[in-house]
């Protein structure tokens, strides 16, 4: 019985993907790939706010000082923001996840290329789904963070870190919606494509 349906899986019809559909998954892996890469930077670095003297992180709280060295604590009470301590385990929580679905979801865009049997465009179509989830926390993170911080928040004091997340979280969007509208499209052309076969 199981031999028969393996026969009869392989002697289905199979659209054959064109170059043009080869060449924009590899942009979309890609594209995903720097995302991936500019989050995780993002995250493991965290200095994503200076401002006063003070640079605000995702893991501490530093205060710049000219002839002493800089002081740095886990202590977010400093900082004087109400809520900031709660609010940014909710950040870390979310940013960090985020860079995990993602890898995750790369790792089934990648190996849904590679290896090409019948569930490929399942995978291709749970990582895509996957990188949208981490584009929804990541921008949660990100929102968090400038919600409570919005009466600091300067276009010059925001780091090149948290430019590199915003970044990302815009690239794990577009990745992960080009991921499913690919996925959609082939999906309707398989399905002509066996019936008329």
């Amino acid at each position: 019985m199981a031999a028969e349906l393996l026969i009869k899986v392989r002697e289905e019809p199979y659209y054959r993907k064109s170059t043009m559909d080869v060449f924009i998954r590899i942009l979309i892996i890609l594209c995903t790939t720097i995302s991936v890469v500019l989050s995780s930077i993002s995250v493991c670095d965290g200095h994503w706010l200076l401002v006063d003297g003070k640079v605000i992180g995702l893991w501490y709280f530093c205060t710049l000082k000219e002839n002493h060295k800089s002081e740095y604590t886990t202590d977010f009470c400093a900082a004087e923001v109400d809520g900031l301590y709660i609010g940014f385990i909710f950040i870390r929580i979310m940013v960090t996840f985020a860079v995990v679905l993602a890898m995750f979801g790369l790792e089934m865009l990648v190996v849904s290329q590679v290896y090409q049997d019948v569930y490929s465009t399942r995978r291709w179509a749970f990582g895509s789904f996957l990188v949208v989830l981490a584009f929804f926390m990541t921008s949660a993170g990100v929102l968090s963070f400038v919600i409570h911080l919005r009466n600091f928040l300067t276009f010059t004091g925001l780091s090149l870190t948290f430019w590199c997340e915003f970044i990302a979280t815009f690239l794990f969007f577009l990745n992960g919606m080009s991921g499913l509208h690919i996925h959609s499209m082939t999906f309707s052309v398989n399905t002509k494509f066996t019936q008329f076969a």
